[in-house]
């Protein structure tokens, strides 16, 4: 019988005491999941179930004398696609959601910039006169737009006072009205979103593109905006997706003339009582938004890659 030496013994009691073992590894690996579990079921209690029974909801048929029939079909859906009033209420919605984008684009990365470049106490000052109208209750807000867009308004009124106009100007119950009110209210994401990118932007870089001899202009084109770049397309996939899917703003300034996908799917559920149809259209405006948001944002950084690397 061979004898194992001492040293050996030593060596292989100590290494396999000293290996971890493979359950605590396990353990240790689950922990993050573990820990995201609560919020995960609350997000999927709270809007992924809502989601799915709208879904499901979508699909049941209806008549004015049965109501709801719990019967699968696709009925809702073709009469969307092959309805041209329908057609007009989307393509209405993303057209605003697309002005509104655009505008609060070209005001709240300027804004954001020069809120960056002020000193304080005026930079805080500015920023809660920025941040004021998500403050203010969303039906107030609303409703002191519609008491200065009113033909007797301040705006029509002031206008007329000073002579630029003699009949006042339809803002009420138009496209124009809605636009200037959403972007009033979405102004204050756009401006966010350009801030958090501008905070990672190092001054000491205009200053060196400046003292070799930039202009201005070239140091805002080649330095600032790639920069601010990510900011503004994050901004304007929120500022797109709230002003698609905003109900209060044009349901009181568009009034019951100027239908948008969400005043239309509130109708259907209110006063027509036709709860799958407008469960049909609340999905095609989430698909809408979701294919839009995505597909825009492909192509953009698709773009922004060709062009600044």
């Amino acid at each position: 019988m061979t004898a194992v030496p001492e040293s050996n013994s030593l060596t292989a009691s100590h290494d396999t005491a000293a290996s971890p073992s493979p359950a605590p590894a396990d353990r240790r690996r689950w922990v993050p999941y573990l820990l995201s579990l609560p919020a995960l079921a609350l997000f999927a209690v709270l809007l992924l179930v809502p989601l799915a029974m709208t879904a499901l909801l979508s699909l049941n048929s209806f008549g004015f004398y049965t109501g709801i029939q719990d019967v699968w079909q696709f009925g809702n859906y073709l009469e969307i696609f092959s309805d041209s009033y329908f057609h007009e209420v989307f393509l209405r919605t993303f057209r605003i959601a697309f002005l509104v984008t655009l505008i609060c684009a070209v005001i709240g990365a300027p804004e954001a910039y020069i809120l960056r470049r002020m000193r304080s106490p005026w930079r805080g000052i500015c920023l809660l006169i920025v941040l004021g109208p998500l403050l203010i209750s969303v039906v107030s807000r609303t409703l002191g737009w519609a008491l200065l867009l009113g033909s007797t308004g301040l705006i029509n009124q002031g206008l007329m006072a000073i002579g630029v106009i003699s009949t006042p100007i339809e803002f009420m119950y138009t496209e124009t009205g809605v636009v200037i009110a959403l972007t009033h209210v979405l102004v204050p994401f756009m401006v966010l979103s350009v801030w958090a990118s501008l905070q990672r932007l190092d001054p000491q870089i205009e200053n060196a593109a400046l003292s070799l001899g930039a202009k201005p202009f070239t140091v805002l084109r080649r330095v600032v905006l790639p920069q601010i770049i990510p900011g503004i397309l994050s901004g304007s996939i929120i500022v797109f997706a709230l002003a698609a899917s905003a109900f209060a703003t044009p349901a009181i300034i568009g009034g019951r003339r100027l239908k948008v996908a969400a005043t239309l799917a509130y109708d259907e559920f209110l006063n027509t009582l036709n709860w799958p149809l407008g469960a049909a259209v609340a999905i095609l405006l989430l698909i809408a938004n979701i294919v839009i948001i995505v597909g825009c944002n492909r192509l953009i950084e698709r773009r922004y890659k060709q062009v600044f690397e």
